[in-house]
Protein backbone atom coordinates (compact mmCIF):
# COMPACT_ATOMS: atom_id res chain seq x y z
CA UNK A 1 0.00 0.00 0.00
CA UNK A 2 1.30 3.58 -0.66
CA UNK A 3 1.36 6.53 1.34
CA UNK A 4 0.63 9.66 0.12
CA UNK A 5 1.16 13.14 1.17
CA UNK A 6 -1.22 15.53 0.13
CA UNK A 7 -1.51 19.56 1.38
CA UNK A 8 -5.21 20.85 1.63
CA UNK A 9 -6.09 24.18 2.95
CA UNK A 10 -2.24 24.30 4.31
CA UNK A 11 -2.36 21.63 6.09
CA UNK A 12 -0.80 18.15 5.50
CA UNK A 13 -2.91 14.49 5.57
CA UNK A 14 -0.72 11.16 4.93
CA UNK A 15 -3.38 9.10 3.00
CA UNK A 16 -3.15 5.49 2.32
CA UNK A 17 -3.89 4.34 -1.28
CA UNK A 18 -3.53 1.30 -3.25
CA UNK A 19 0.12 1.42 -5.90
CA UNK A 20 -0.57 3.00 -9.01
CA UNK A 21 -3.40 5.29 -7.31
CA UNK A 22 -1.28 8.23 -5.93
CA UNK A 23 -1.35 10.41 -9.03
CA UNK A 24 -5.74 9.99 -8.91
CA UNK A 25 -4.87 11.03 -4.96
CA UNK A 26 -3.08 14.19 -5.61
CA UNK A 27 -6.05 14.89 -8.11
CA UNK A 28 -8.75 14.53 -5.39
CA UNK A 29 -6.35 16.81 -2.86
CA UNK A 30 -6.37 19.22 -6.08
CA UNK A 31 -10.03 19.23 -6.68
CA UNK A 32 -10.74 19.64 -2.28
CA UNK A 33 -8.25 22.59 -2.39
CA UNK A 34 -9.63 23.80 -5.25
CA UNK A 35 -13.12 23.50 -4.26
CA UNK A 36 -11.51 25.12 -0.28
CA UNK A 37 -10.20 27.90 -2.36
CA UNK A 38 -13.66 29.06 -3.76
CA UNK A 39 -15.20 29.02 -0.60
CA UNK A 40 -12.74 31.45 1.06
CA UNK A 41 -13.60 33.56 -1.65
CA UNK A 42 -16.81 33.61 -0.96
CA UNK A 43 -16.98 33.22 2.58
CA UNK A 44 -13.25 33.96 4.25
CA UNK A 45 -11.51 32.23 5.85
CA UNK A 46 -12.90 29.69 8.34
CA UNK A 47 -12.21 27.12 10.62
CA UNK A 48 -10.38 24.08 9.17
CA UNK A 49 -13.38 21.32 9.99
CA UNK A 50 -16.00 23.88 8.42
CA UNK A 51 -13.81 24.65 5.49
CA UNK A 52 -13.54 20.51 5.06
CA UNK A 53 -17.33 20.04 5.62
CA UNK A 54 -18.45 22.74 3.31
CA UNK A 55 -16.02 21.15 0.36
CA UNK A 56 -17.56 17.33 1.06
CA UNK A 57 -21.29 18.70 0.79
CA UNK A 58 -20.17 20.98 -2.66
CA UNK A 59 -18.69 17.72 -3.50
CA UNK A 60 -21.38 15.27 -2.57
CA UNK A 61 -24.11 17.76 -3.97
CA UNK A 62 -22.29 17.27 -7.25
CA UNK A 63 -22.20 13.47 -7.04
CA UNK A 64 -25.95 13.12 -6.41
CA UNK A 65 -26.35 15.41 -8.93
CA UNK A 66 -24.11 13.27 -11.10
CA UNK A 67 -25.87 9.96 -10.60
CA UNK A 68 -29.70 11.64 -10.63
CA UNK A 69 -28.39 12.81 -14.09
CA UNK A 70 -26.65 8.94 -15.45
CA UNK A 71 -30.13 7.67 -13.85
CA UNK A 72 -32.36 9.57 -16.14
CA UNK A 73 -30.37 9.12 -19.29
CA UNK A 74 -30.21 5.53 -18.89
CA UNK A 75 -33.90 5.48 -17.51
CA UNK A 76 -34.78 7.93 -20.90
CA UNK A 77 -32.18 5.41 -23.16
CA UNK A 78 -34.70 2.66 -21.93
CA UNK A 79 -31.07 0.55 -20.12
CA UNK A 80 -31.59 0.82 -16.87
CA UNK A 81 -35.02 1.25 -14.35
CA UNK A 82 -34.77 4.12 -11.74
CA UNK A 83 -34.36 1.39 -9.49
CA UNK A 84 -31.77 -0.88 -11.36
CA UNK A 85 -29.25 -2.76 -9.49
CA UNK A 86 -26.41 -2.45 -11.30
CA UNK A 87 -26.27 1.56 -11.38
CA UNK A 88 -26.97 0.86 -7.20
CA UNK A 89 -23.65 -1.07 -6.34
CA UNK A 90 -21.92 0.99 -8.94
CA UNK A 91 -23.31 4.04 -6.70
CA UNK A 92 -22.29 1.93 -3.14
CA UNK A 93 -19.03 0.57 -4.27
CA UNK A 94 -18.10 4.53 -5.15
CA UNK A 95 -19.51 5.63 -1.90
CA UNK A 96 -17.52 2.94 -0.08
CA UNK A 97 -14.39 4.19 -1.95
CA UNK A 98 -15.34 7.54 -1.04
CA UNK A 99 -15.60 6.51 3.10
CA UNK A 100 -12.15 4.69 2.98
CA UNK A 101 -10.61 7.61 1.57
CA UNK A 102 -11.46 9.54 4.01
CA UNK A 103 -10.90 6.81 6.32
CA UNK A 104 -7.45 6.92 5.67
CA UNK A 105 -6.86 10.86 6.65
CA UNK A 106 -4.06 11.11 9.06
CA UNK A 107 -3.41 14.64 10.39
CA UNK A 108 0.24 14.79 11.56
Amino acid sequence: MAQVTVKINGYAYTVGCQDGEEDHLVAMAAEIERRIDSIKAVAGQTGEARMLVMASLLMADDLFELGQSLAATEVTAGTASPSDPKLERKLARLAKRAEDIAAGFEHP
